[in-house]
C-alpha cells in the first residue's frame, strides 16, 4: 500500500483546490512586547520565548510601537488568516509563518500588501516572491536523536544510514522514532511534501517507519522533549533551530548528508493591515543587520559555512517561496498523503 500510493504522490495530481480550513481555530498563547502607544498584532507559528530578544529590540527601537503577540498553529493560522482576508475575521497587522506552503496560497489569494525596501530588494529571490512575501530565516531540517543510546558510530549521518538502522535494529527502535504528524502541522506537511520530490529513499523509508512503528506527533517542542526523556531514540525532521534553542545536552543534531532541506519562514502584511506602516518597519528591522543577528543568536538562522556545519553547499536544498508550492496544497495530495502517513505512523499517546 505504501509502495503505490507513494508513486502516486511522487508523480503529482492537477491542483484542485486549496487546504480545507479546520473546524474549531484558536491562538495557543498571547503576549505584549513593548509598551508604545501604537500596537502591531502579529499572528505567528514561532514559539514566543524564541523570538521575544528579537521583538524586545525591535520595540527599544521603537518606543512609539508596542507588538501584541499571538502563536498559532500553522494550519489553524492559515484558517485565521484566510478567513480575515474574506472580511470574517479581524485583520492581523503581520503574519509569520513555517508553513510557507499556505503563506503562498494567501499571497495568491490576494491577501496580501505589497512593500519594497532596500531590504526586500537584497534578498534572493527564493525567499521573496511578488513583493509580497519575505522568507525572514534559514531553516534546516534535522533529524535529532539521543545520545546516550546511539554510540557515536550508530549515528545515522545520511538516510541510507537511516534505513540500515531501521532495517537493523526494528525491535530497539519499535514505538521510539517520531515526526511531524502531517494532518496537525502545516510545517510537517510540507517537509514531508518536499521530501518526496527531493528522496529516491522516500518510500523505502516510510516502509521502515511503518516495520518499527513510528510516531506522528504534534509540534516540535514535544519531539524534543521525548528525544531528551529517551521516550524517542530518534526524531525525523524536526526544525533545527527548535532543537538548538530548547539546549538540551541528551539531544544529537543531525544535518543529513544526502540533502537536508531548509526552511525560509515566511512574513506577509495582509491587504487591510490597520498598522501596515508598523509591520513594514517591523519587516525591514527583521532584514537589517541587526535583526538577522539577533535571529541567528535565537537559532533562526543557521551557518552556512561547511567547516562549520559539516554540510556541504551541494547537499543544501532550500524550499523557494515560489508557486510550484501550491501544488502541495492540491486536495488529491493532500488525500493521499493522508493515507500515506496513516498507514505508516501511529498517532502519539502523549497529549
Amino acid at each position: 500500500m505504501i509502495g503505490s500510493l507513494c508513486k502516486a504522490i511522487v508523480l503529482g495530481a492537477s491542483l484542485t483546490g486549496l487546504l480545507g480550513a479546520v473546524a474549531a481555530r484558536a491562538q495557543e498563547a498571547r503576549t505584549a512586547i513593548g509598551t508604545g502607544s501604537t500596537t502591531l498584532l502579529l499572528h505567528s507559528t514561532t514559539d514566543i520565548e524564541i523570538i521575544r530578544p528579537t521583538l524586545e529590540r525591535f520595540t527599544a527601537l521603537n518606543p512609539d510601537l508596542r507588538i501584541e503577540y499571538e502563536q498559532w498553529g500553522s494550519n489553524d493560522l492559515y484558517a485565521n488568516s484566510l478567513e480575515a482576508c474574506a472580511g470574517d475575521e479581524p485583520v492581523a497587522d503581520a503574519v509569520f509563518s513555517s508553513a510557507v506552503h499556505q503563506m503562498v496560497s494567501l499571497v495568491n489569494a490576494g491577501c496580501a500588501a505589497q512593500h519594497r525596501s532596500a531590504f526586500t530588494e537584497a534578498l534572493p529571490p527564493a525567499r521573496r516572491w511578488r513583493n509580497e512575501l519575505w522568507g525572514i530565516t534559514e531553516e534546516p531540517a534535522v533529524i535529532a536523536y539521543n545520545k546516550a543510546f546511539f554510540a557515536e558510530a550508530e549515528v545515522p549521518r545520511d538516510r541510507f544510514a537511516l534505513l540500515d538502522l531501521l532495517r537493523t535494529r526494528p525491535d530497539a527502535l519499535r514505538g521510539r522514532i517520531a515526526t511531524y504528524d502531517i494532518e496537525a502541522s502545516g510545517l510537517g506537511y510540507l517537509f514531508a511534501y518536499s521530501d518526496s520530490l527531493e528522496a529516491t529513499t522516500f518510500g523505502a523509508l516510510l516502509e521502515g517507519f511503518s516495520r518499527t512503528e513510528a510516531i506522528a506527533t504534534c509540534c516540535s517542542a514535544e519531539i524534543i522533549e521525548g528525544v531528551a526523556e529517551g521516550r524517542y531514540l530518534l526524531a525525523y525532521h524536526v526544525l533545527g533551530s527548535y532543537v538548538e534553542a530548547g539546549a538540551r545536552p541528551e539531544v544529537g543534531l543531525i544535518l543529513p548528508e544526502d540533502y537536508t532541506l531548509f526552511l525560509s519562514r515566511g512574513f506577509m502584511i495582509p491587504k487591510g493591515a490597520p498598522q501596515a506602516a508598523a509591520a513594514r518597519r517591523l519587516l525591514d528591522y527583521l532584514l537589517s543587520p541587526d535583526g538577522q543577528a539577533r535571529l541567528s543568536e535565537a537559532g533562526l538562522i543557521f551557518p552556512q559555512d561547511a567547516t562549520e556545519t559539516g554540510l556541504l553547499p551541494s547537499a543544501r536544498r532550500f524550499i523557494a517561496l515560489a508557486p510550484s508550492l501550491l501544488v502541495a496544497l492540491d486536495q488529491h495530495r493532500i488525500r493521499q498523503f493522508s493515507a500515506l502517513f496513516a498507514s505508516a505512523f501511529r498517532p502519539s499517546e502523549h497529549p
